[in-house]
């Protein structure tokens, strides 16, 4: 199964490799690596990758998986997946808040064009930092959060709107004579 794996950072690319039970090793960005995945509560556990432990938390949106790994998070897709989405536009049209948690800061306005990958709103839950992204290049149609409030799992957040087509070459310039 190959994955697209989405930070503050960038894209990399993870392809499962195998799996058995709760280890299993994959190559993200070319690199092999093994992890064991141990589960600690609902939505959270230990990650422990190549001998290093990490606490995580975890949410599922939609055909998104949220992990949420010190103060980074990265949202997974299915490579597959992200590109039949990317073909209409638009990932994701509503960002939600993955788990309950308090709104640290929302660097986006309405209006504002954001890429793929761009923080649009940064959670505390856990006492953890969870920053979430745009899954896809958009512009912000709502914002309903504000940084101090309170949310609920699966609060809507922020609404997207895919971006504003550009004319194709194939329409610009003279016409033929």
């Amino acid at each position: 199964m190959r994955l697209r794996a989405a930070e503050e950072r960038g894209e990399r690319e993870v392809e499962i490799l195998e799996r058995e039970g709760t280890h299993l090793r994959a190559r993200i960005d070319g690199r092999e690596v093994s992890a064991q995945f141990d589960a600690l509560a609902s939505g959270g556990g230990t990650l422990s990758i190549d001998g290093r432990r990490f606490r995580i938390a975890s949410a599922r949106r939609k055909d998104t998986i949220l992990v949420a790994v010190g103060p980074r998070t990265f949202s997974f897709v299915r490579a597959e997946e992200g590109g039949r989405h990317r073909a209409r536009g638009l990932a994701a049209a509503e960002i939600t808040a993955p788990m309950p948690g308090k709104v640290l800061r929302v660097p986006v306005r309405e209006g504002d064009a954001v890429v793929a990958g761009q923080t649009l709103v940064v959670l505390e839950a856990m006492k953890m930092e969870t920053a979430l992204a745009a899954e896809s290049d958009a512009v912000v149609k709502r914002v309903l959060v504000a940084p101090g409030q309170m949310v609920d799992h699966g609060a809507l957040l922020i609404e997207l709107t895919p971006p504003a087509a550009t004319p194709s070459t194939r329409e610009s310039g003279s016409p033929a004579t």
